[in-house]
């Protein structure tokens, strides 16, 4: 008996020092490769390249654990030997940028200073990034673990927070100042522009003042009576979609004013203390307002505006050009890779890096949510519908990182099968596909695709009566089955 269990120990220790050897080594091989290169601009402007000169996309995931609830804590409940695996696997893929949340419960609960433990984390998985040869984007603070009091109000708008970010920018950015292994900064997931608060209030009768000057002088401009005013404490227009409607046109532009102070003030803050460091925003796809659901939805952070104030620029992307996308035929693909298109191609026409920083669709079971209304998708549809959405941006995006490394069943949303891993860790479909394409663009210099005629987005418009769009984007889609019937007249 004792013999027995003896002879079926030692396999396991040989494999334990085997495994033990192999970490070794490959630290051994990352200590000797030295520091990751910092990740730079290219000289063309129009994608990136390492500081040693070789050309760089970014290919990853969005990074967070499953097991440890909806939103995901990932700080809270940091795994530093978990993560290590995680690392050294998605290397093995082809992953070499990975996008992490910092939340406010972990690094920012009170307005003037960082959490000494969430930075502590955040070294420690910058060290594991780096080992492994992968690079870490962060993303600003957000509410992922909770939000302090302080910054439970208008997030974009409110002077105290937007102080309070400054002051993080600069102390995050100095503490990591020319940390090649840290690739860029993301100011925030998806902000958007509030409608109506206080705050927004109060800066829309300043901006009013600022442009008109009187009541008499913007009711001419808006086609109305000077007394239907309240000058001084004129009311945001109502969220209605009023074609040719000059006052919620106004509002609109107010709104895209507010959301570029925003994203000004925090570039400053983080150039101050690193002048080399890369800085992005996150764009909800409801900045490009080829379609949206209502005027309010429109983010307020446009492309063509933000591009100055940014190294690159990312926008997210997921299939809902006409409601969920259930992988139901051809022509639903085909509607949704050419509302894909069209918004990329809006982030991208400033003539600056763009990088496709979510995207992804689910695959591999049945979905939850929603009372389970939802059909179940193959992990091969999923494959499919992630490797065209690539293929059709490969050009116009010059970085893909997939929504989520594992599946997430406690997720309330899609993100329960998003992974290129079963919440188990089995590499699904997707993984392989990801794989073969990381092997082809990661470290590919991707050549700017020029396309061939589409219909010009009347934003305008598009940002105060969406139904206008019904029309531009049958248009479009016309367009963009032409070019593929035609065998693709697009050129790089």
């Amino acid at each position: 008996m004792l013999q027995k269990a003896t002879r079926a120990i030692r396999p396991a220790i040989v494999r334990r020092a085997l495994a033990v050897w192999g970490l070794c080594l490959a630290s051994a091989v990352a200590s000797a490769a030295g520091p990751l290169p910092k990740v730079r601009i290219a000289p063309d402007g129009r994608g990136f390249q390492t500081a040693d000169g070789k050309p760089f996309a970014p290919m990853g995931v969005n990074y967070f654990r499953p097991g440890t609830g909806w939103a995901p804590q990932l700080w809270k409940q940091f795994d530093a030997d978990a993560t290590r695996r995680d690392f050294a696997r998605m290397k093995e893929i082809g992953v070499n940028c990975v996008r992490v949340f910092l939340s406010y419960g972990s690094f920012f609960t009170e307005p003037d200073s960082l959490r000494s433990d969430g930075i502590a984390k955040l070294d420690r998985l910058l060290d594991i990034a780096e080992t492994a040869g992968i690079y870490i984007h962060p993303t600003g603070p957000d509410h992922w673990e909770g939000l302090p009091p302080w910054a439970s109000g208008d997030r974009v708008a409110d002077e105290r927070v937007l102080a309070a970010l400054e002051n993080f920018w600069k102390q995050l950015a100095a503490r990591y100042r020319g940390r090649g292994a840290l690739f860029a900064y993301d100011l925030l997931n998806e902000p958007s522009v509030s409608w109506d608060t206080p705050v927004m209030r109060t800066k829309w009768n300043r901006w009013l003042a600022s442009r008109y000057g009187s009541a008499e002088k913007a009711a001419q401009a808006w086609r109305v009576r000077p007394e239907a005013l309240r000058w001084g404490e004129q009311p945001p227009p109502a969220p209605k979609a009023l074609a040719d409607d000059p006052q919620l046109l106004d509002y609109q532009r107010f709104r895209e004013e507010i959301a570029d102070q925003w994203t000004r003030r925090q570039v400053a803050a983080i150039k101050s203390a690193d002048p080399e460091a890369l800085v992005t925003v996150g764009f909800i796809q409801w900045s490009v307002p080829a379609v949206l659901p209502g005027v309010q939805h429109y983010a307020a952070f446009r492309p063509d505006r933000q591009a100055p104030l940014l190294d690159f620029l990312e926008v997210h992307f997921y299939p809902l050009a006409r409601g969920f996308y259930t992988y139901a035929g051809e022509e639903d693909e085909l509607r949704n890779l050419a509302y894909l298109e069209c918004v990329v191609r809006e982030v991208a026409a400033p003539g600056k890096p763009v990088v496709l920083a979510e995207f992804g669709w689910y695959g591999g079971g049945k979905l939850t949510i929603n009372r389970g209304t939802h059909p179940p998708a193959t992990e091969e549809q999923q494959a499919a519908w992630c490797r065209h959405a690539i293929e059709t941006t490969e050009g116009l995006a010059t970085g893909w990182l997939n929504w989520g490394l594992y599946d997430h069943p406690q997720a309330r949303d899609v993100t329960q099968l998003t992974g290129l891993w079963t919440v188990e860790g089995k590499p699904k479909a997707w993984s392989r596909e990801f794989q073969a394409l990381a092997g082809r663009l990661s470290s590919a210099r991707v050549p700017p695709r020029q396309l061939g005629p589409r219909p010009k987005l009347d934003w305008d418009r598009a940002i105060t009566d969406p139904k206008a769009l019904d029309q531009f984007r049958e248009e479009y889609l016309r367009a963009f089955r032409a070019s593929r019937v035609s065998g693709r007249p697009d050129t790089h």
